[in-house]
C-alpha cells in the first residue's frame, strides 16, 4: 500500500513563498498552525525558521526587532548620518561660493564693457 507523503526540504520552497507565509503571519491574517493546513506545509520548525531568517520579529523575545537595537548601534548610525550631513553641507557651501565668484565674475565684465563700450548697460532705478 502506497502513501501519498512526499517528503520536502527547504529547497522545495521558492523564497517568494517563504516571504509570503512571514508576512501572513506576521499580519495576523493566519496562525503557525493555519499556514501549516493551509499550505500543506508539513513541520512547524520549518515555518519557525522562516520566521527566525525572513521575519521582522523577535519571536523569542516577543519584540519587534527593529526596536532591540543597542546604545552602540544607535551611536553608529547617528554617526553616518553626521558624516552625510557635513558632506552635504561642504557641497552646499562649495556651491554657495561659487556662486558668489560668478556674480562678481558678470560684476566685473559689466563693469568692463560699460567701460569699453560706452554704454550703460546696468539701470539706475532710484529707491520710491
Amino acid at each position: 500500500m502506497k502513501t501519498n507523503y512526499v517528503k520536502r526540504t527547504q529547497k522545495d520552497y521558492s523564497l517568494s513563498f517563504k516571504l509570503q507565509v512571514v508576512q501572513e503571519i506576521e499580519q495576523g491574517k493566519l496562525t503557525r498552525s493555519q499556514v501549516l493546513s493551509k499550505y500543506g506545509i508539513q513541520s512547524g520548525s520549518t515555518i519557525r525558521t522562516w520566521l527566525k531568517k525572513y521575519g521582522n520579529f523577535d519571536w523569542h523575545n516577543q519584540t519587534p526587532l527593529s526596536m532591540t537595537k543597542t546604545p552602540e548601534q544607535k551611536i553608529l548610525e547617528l554617526e553616518e548620518k553626521i558624516k552625510l550631513l557635513e558632506k552635504q553641507k561642504a557641497r552646499a557651501e562649495h556651491l554657495a561660493e561659487r556662486a558668489d565668484k560668478k556674480a562678481i565674475l558678470f560684476d566685473m565684465m559689466i563693469d568692463l564693457a560699460e567701460k569699453e563700450f560706452n554704454i550703460p548697460i546696468r539701470k539706475n532705478s532710484k529707491p520710491k
